[in-house]
């Protein structure tokens, strides 16, 4: 069971308007034909993103992680010492700000773990790196452990500073931001075995053969910038399309091994990227089951708060569960699906009732 959360959302509030000083460029580092206006509008038509947060100049993706797993342990209310396993998802490490090489070592997981002062040397900090479903990964991992008898707590953390690794030149720098989501993992016995909580059932794939490289490392399209400098790339409508051919499969798969009814979905909790990228897959999701998407099932945090690679899907759980995302709520019993697409290309699903 997910007994406690915590987000940390920067304080840094950059809006659409504020791309308006950018000189974007095309990838052979020609200049686009139209104004910044322009294609700020295009892309608040096409991602539904109007403004994102980035970190403050002191802070690194260690440090919004820490701050995100102090709440999610205030949240569950156990002894950090208890903490079996440290889970940190994330993909670029510590980039400090106006630096130019990221730092793992040590690894976020034991930075957080120094942070929380945890003297138990049995409790475990490894870091996980696998695109932007990695604390989906991370939880189904940490269920792995405790069904394994292997843990009773697991602390699963996804954070990310996407704002220090992007290319100012590249329109795809609009759509990313900085964030940090925070998850305890408990062992509970249930008053009530027949109740069947936590995690009902799970599916993960990685799809490489032809599809590694959709997101990768690149240089700057500003042909005057060093070119042993690499940057977030990624080709857009290769995964755009990847997405809708694999992710709703993958949900219905992890759905048909709940055992759970369609029908008995509260709620569905997808890595935001793109809105009509993520309207798209629940539409094909319950395409698939026959099915009208009902009202309000997806639950969205991109308008305002970007796309934050692994942080996006905890910090979304977590302001739901806080009754910080309008019209939106979740009660005990309620059954939800995590569903998450990113690098590598990775895609994975977790049917969860709370």
């Amino acid at each position: 069971m997910i007994t406690g959360t915590g987000s940390y959302i920067p304080t840094e509030t950059v809006t659409n308007l504020d791309f308006a000083k950018h000189n974007f460029l095309n990838e052979d580092g020609s200049p686009f034909p139209h104004s910044n206006k322009v294609i700020a509008q295009k892309f608040l038509d096409i991602t539904g993103i109007k403004e994102r947060r980035y970190v403050s100049d002191h802070l690194t993706n260690s440090d919004i992680g820490f701050i995100a797993a102090e709440k999610a342990i205030l949240d569950a209310k156990i002894d950090p010492e208890t903490l079996d396993y440290i889970i940190f998802a994330h993909n670029f490490g510590n980039v400090k700000n106006a630096a130019l090489q990221t730092d793992i070592v040590p690894s976020l997981a034991t930075r957080v773990k120094h942070s929380l002062r945890i003297k138990n040397p049995k409790c475990v900090a490894y870091d996980l790196i696998f695109g932007c479903p990695g604390w989906i990964e991370g939880v189904i991992q940490a269920q792995a452990y405790i069904k394994a008898g292997m843990a009773k707590k697991c602390l699963v953390i996804g954070a990310e500073t996407l704002s220090r690794v992007v290319d100012r030149s590249d329109r795809d720098s609009m759509i990313y931001s900085d964030g940090a989501g925070a998850t305890v993992v408990e062992a509970i016995a249930e008053d009530n075995p027949a109740n069947n909580s936590g995690i009902l059932a799970f599916e993960t794939a990685s799809y490489t053969y032809e599809e590694a490289y959709y997101l990768h490392f690149g240089a700057s399209y500003n042909k005057s910038e060093d070119p042993n400098v690499r940057y977030l790339k990624m080709f857009g409508r290769k995964i755009y399309e990847f997405a809708l051919q694999y992710v709703p499969q993958a949900m219905t798969d992890c759905l048909a091994k709940s055992g759970v009814p369609i029908g008995q979905i509260k709620k569905v909790l997808i890595h935001q990227a793109n809105e009509k990228m993520d309207e798209a897959i629940i539409q094909r999701f319950y395409k698939l089951h026959e099915e009208s998407v009902p009202e309000g099932i997806m639950p969205m945090s991109i308008h305002k708060l970007g796309n934050s690679s692994v942080a996006t899907v905890p910090t979304l759980f977590d302001l739901l569960l806080k009754g910080e995302i309008d019209n939106q709520s979740l009660n005990k019993g309620d059954t939800v699906i995590f569903a998450s697409v990113g690098s590598g290309m990775n895609i994975n699903a977790i049917v969860y009732r709370l």
